[in-house]
């Protein structure tokens, strides 16, 4: 199943949630949604800086990812919400096997135009 860091920053609202619930209260909901939607929670933080909480969730599919990440958006709990794909090291050692027939664009600055 497809892997995913979801990175959030709490509203107001959300905060004052986390404050009169716990934050362990606020996990076992992610939890539950996460699951609801045939996931799996694999790591749920709480953090400092740009982000709040920082959840890894393995889901289904992208679409599931979506309807997830919508929930949550629209809940009013978080005033921003970023979704990640993630790829483990062997994805990528396929991904870089890969060869498209693609010719990029012509860099002016180094053809002295």
């Amino acid at each position: 199943m497809p892997k995913y860091m979801v990175q959030g920053s709490l509203s107001a609202s959300g905060m004052a949630g986390v404050v009169e619930e716990g934050g362990s209260r606020r996990h076992l909901a992610v939890k539950k949604a996460v699951e609801s939607m045939g996931g799996k929670l694999e790591g749920y933080y709480f953090s400092f800086g740009h982000s709040d909480v920082v959840g890894i969730l393995e889901m289904p599919s992208n679409v599931a990812m979506a309807g997830l990440a919508a929930a949550f958006a629209s809940g009013g709990a978080v005033s921003s919400l970023v979704t990640t794909a993630l790829l483990t090291p062997e994805e990528v050692d396929e991904a870089v096997k890969l060869h498209p027939d693609y010719t990029p664009p012509t860099d002016s600055r180094s053809s002295g135009r």
